[in-house]
């Protein structure tokens, strides 16, 4: 991250170089007071049920995460704002996310922290001229790394969402030669836009792979047909012709025959059939193979 993703950052929670001073100005005060802070914490934490999940009766786990927290704390009130900051940060989301820290107990833990730390700084004796200061600068940095653990943590999550979904897709487009020259696709679920592109990318590269002459599109396992959903499926179809690839279209049930009239898709000159084996039938008889009763 550059400087002025950096500046942009701060900007953003509104964090001037007056408060890296005021945050930095309680960290001198609040220093020795730390071990007394994460022990309240810690007792706050003992609470919750999530407390016996993480530790459980692992003493020696809980030790070394408290020895952590010390100096996470110590990093916090240095308050240098810069990219080894925002790494060490992020790796905090990492390591939450990797052992599935709920997001309300992580919420509620900062805020248990930002109430403990103010009211500390509040209890100083004789209290600062400028606590209010120090404890507005506190707050809002704060709030700058919940939101960076939580950005990272939702990033992880949605790689893992998109890799999951590519998954998906790979695993119901199942492109099966079914005859020397026929290509068979049966669709199951609902289709979009995503899936629809994709399934056209690897039905075009299976078909040239395979050298192809007929291909099947099986779509009676489709949910629902829409008018988006339909020009997709003519679209896939006419696709393949251009490949010099006959093109059927299988499954057409009832339903799904007047929703496409209804909708008034022009299927053009598109093979269609409402059975599986009416479209294999054709399709041997496009590659000139006898069927023997």
């Amino acid at each position: 991250m550059n400087n002025n993703k950096i500046e942009r950052l701060k900007n953003k929670f509104n964090i001037t170089e007056a408060d890296i001073e005021y945050v930095r100005e309680a960290g001198k005060l609040l220093t020795e007071h730390l071990p007394e802070f994460i022990d309240e914490w810690y007792v706050w934490l003992n609470k919750q049920e999530e407390f016996s999940q993480f530790f459980g009766s692992n003493a020696s786990n809980l030790i070394q995460v408290q020895k952590q927290q010390f100096f996470h704390w110590q990093g916090f009130f240095a308050a240098n704002i810069n990219d080894d900051y925002v790494k060490s940060r992020r790796y905090i989301g990492q390591v939450h996310a990797s052992i599935g820290l709920p997001n309300d107990i992580y919420f509620a833990g900062m805020t248990m922290s930002s109430q403990l730390l103010s009211n500390m700084l509040r209890n100083i004796k004789p209290m600062p001229a400028n606590v209010g200061d120090m404890v507005d600068a506190l707050t809002r940095h704060i709030f700058l790394d919940t939101y960076l653990v939580m950005d990272e943590i939702a990033s992880i999550k949605n790689t893992k969402l998109l890799d999951s979904h590519k998954s998906m897709m790979e695993m119901s487009t199942p492109i099966t030669p079914i005859w020397e020259g026929i290509l068979l696709l049966p669709l199951l679920g609902i289709l979009d836009s995503s899936r629809s592109q994709d399934i056209m990318n690897k039905s075009l590269s299976k078909i040239t792979e395979d050298r192809t002459k007929v291909f099947i599109l099986d779509i009676s396992g489709v949910a629902a047909i829409d008018t988006a959903v339909a020009n997709q499926l003519i679209k896939i179809t006419k696709a393949t012709q251009l490949m010099g690839c006959e093109a059927i279209i299988s499954g057409i049930s009832p339903a799904i025959a007047r929703t496409i009239v209804e909708l008034g898709v022009n299927t053009g000159e598109i093979k269609t059939t409402s059975t599986l084996r009416d479209a294999f039938e054709i399709a041997l008889k496009l590659i000139n193979v006898q069927i023997v009763k």
